[in-house]
């Protein structure tokens, strides 16, 4: 946690060293107030002195004035710094994301990664908010109190050294008890989201087999964990709280009772008694905010070392040290005896494949369900790499191309149709734009008039809209951009139900300047006989 601060606050030192300035100056001023209190019972209140009342009344507003706009101005630079804390770790943790292959996302999980980008950040963001608004002024206050307190009266001051040590003990044992429970909070909330997703990502699934108890099973199973898990940190806490205040208020009794004898005795005027027990208020509320904050960083800890876990991954897919450079753009794909193992797995995926895709064909993956057939075609733009064997793009191993090369060389369609927010157009670019107004937007027009919709939709946003997209027009869509792209085209998708026009008779010869082309599917072939034209597909 320490080193996430030291990097993500480093940045922002002058803002802290301003808020910690203004906390200064609100705790002298806050220390100040109990003296000038204790001036006015002595030298006025006691003797009648009205005017040394209003004098020194004046000097009291004039403080707390102080005292309330630096408070002000060190809350809102302390809220400022925080925010921005969480949103450049947020951000770092996004872009480090986007440099992991899927094996390192597959390592984490997506779940896993969700919480660490939102709910982990969150509870770091608000310890940094806590620290800056109380942390520091806490021990600024207690040590000064305890300055205070002596100058007053140093055997009385004997109540401090019996009540702090009772509360630091106290607190340690409830810490040793809670940082565990905190990590596996965190674990368990991970858990939640991982059934949440899969609920959502599969509920036609889930209503067609009629596994919707079995859904909500498992869902509550992982909820009465975290339930039990949260119990038991808030069983622990909630006696916190209750017994240091009971310290406190013996503290003060304790105060209160050898004071009146040290005032009976004339050993004591009855001002510095009150400004003595203010002091002692201030110090013992100071622990008690201190204690506050402690009860956030255990599971601040936890997040902070899962931030640092994914922040300190190395991907496995970079870019080569010397990338190859002015390979020409050909459409050409081979696979030379590739092999392929999931981390972690005895056997391999793919093993002694060879083949190779030349421009202006088209190639078929034939396999049944979980045969490799996404597997060999995430391999070409290296969402894996090869654990054997070689993979070539126009010539050259893609673990020689930089990773910008080679995703520039390849068109994808995914699995799962993608509509980001935008226009349909903006979701189509491409280097040369007048291509969207002359084959993107037409081509959308046409299918929003196959299903009676109205052509110029085509210009609509679709954040608004994307529930009403179907499956088959965005498959439509992201193939219509892949089109643009002078380059090889990989489709690892598995047609469903009844088979298309497309796949009922050969495939016309691919247009627009086909010779830098390449197309890659990946079908079932329970779903429905291949007639591709380019290449038989065996």
């Amino acid at each position: 946690m320490i080193r996430l601060l030291r990097s993500g606050l480093r940045p922002y030192w002058r803002q802290i060293a301003v808020v910690f300035v203004l906390l200064l100056v609100q705790a002298i001023a806050n220390l100040y107030l109990p003296t000038l209190n204790a001036d006015i019972i002595n030298n006025g209140v006691v003797t009648g002195d009205t005017a040394y009342i209003l004098k020194a009344g004046v000097v009291m507003l004039v403080v707390t004035l102080i005292f309330v706009i630096a408070a002000i101005v060190a809350a809102y630079w302390g809220s400022k710094v925080a925010m921005a804390f969480g949103r450049d770790v947020r951000g770092a943790l996004f872009r480090r994301v986007e440099t992991f292959s899927q094996a390192e996302v597959n390592h984490f999980g997506t779940p896993s990664l969700i919480t660490r980008t939102t709910n982990d950040v969150q509870q770091v963001q608000m310890v940094v908010l806590m620290m800056l608004n109380v942390v520091i002024s806490a021990p600024i206050m207690a040590i000064g109190g305890i300055i205070m307190a002596l100058r007053l009266d140093v055997p009385l001051s004997a109540v401090i050294l019996v009540a702090i040590p009772v509360m630091a003990v106290f607190i340690g044992l409830i810490l040793s008890r809670a940082i565990p429970l905190f990590m596996s909070m965190q674990k368990k909330i991970d858990r939640i989201n991982q059934v949440t997703r899969e609920m959502l990502s599969g509920v036609r699934v889930i209503r067609a087999f009629d596994r919707t108890a079995y859904e909500e099973q498992r869902f509550d199973a992982a909820n009465l964990d975290l339930t039990d898990t949260a119990l038991r940190v808030n069983r622990l806490f909630a006696l916190m709280i209750p017994t240091l205040t009971v310290i406190l208020n013996l503290s003060t009794v304790a105060i209160m009772w050898f004071g009146s004898i040290q005032v009976a005795d004339h050993g004591m005027p009855i001002g510095d008694l009150t400004a003595f027990l203010t002091y002692i208020v201030q110090i013992l509320l100071s622990v008690l905010m201190a204690t506050i904050m402690f009860v956030m960083v255990p599971r601040a800890a936890a997040s902070a070392q899962r931030i640092q876990e994914v922040l300190e991954a190395e991907p496995t897919v970079v870019d080569p040290v010397e990338p190859a450079a002015d390979v020409p753009t050909r459409g050409r794909v081979e696979f030379e005896d590739v092999e392929f193992r999931y981390p972690g797995a005895e056997d391999p995926v793919l093993s002694g494949i060879t083949f190779t895709a030349g421009p202006g064909e088209v190639t078929a993956i034939v396999g049944s369900t979980g045969s490799g057939k996404s597997t060999l075609i995430s391999l070409i733009p290296r969402f894996y790499d090869v654990t054997g064997g070689r993979v070539l793009v126009d010539g050259v191993d893609v673990r020689d191309l930089a990773l910008q090369d080679l995703w520039g060389r390849i068109g994808l369609v995914p699995q799962k149709a993608f509509l980001f927010s935008g226009t349909v157009a903006s979701n189509r670019p491409h280097p040369r734009p007048h291509h969207l107004r002359e084959r993107v937007i037409p081509l959308r027009a046409r299918h929003a008039a196959d299903r009676g919709s109205r052509p110029g939709r085509a210009a609509r946003r679709d954040g608004r809209h994307r529930r009403s997209y179907r499956r088959r027009q965005d498959h439509a869509g992201e193939s219509s951009a892949a089109l643009l792209r002078d380059r090889p085209r990989a489709h690892p998708h598995r047609w469903r139900g009844r088979p298309p026009d497309d796949a009922q008779r050969p495939a016309p010869p691919v247009r627009h300047g086909s010779a830098g082309r390449l197309a890659v599917h990946g079908y079932d072939p329970r779903q429905h006989r291949l007639r591709l034209g380019g290449r038989d597909p065996g």
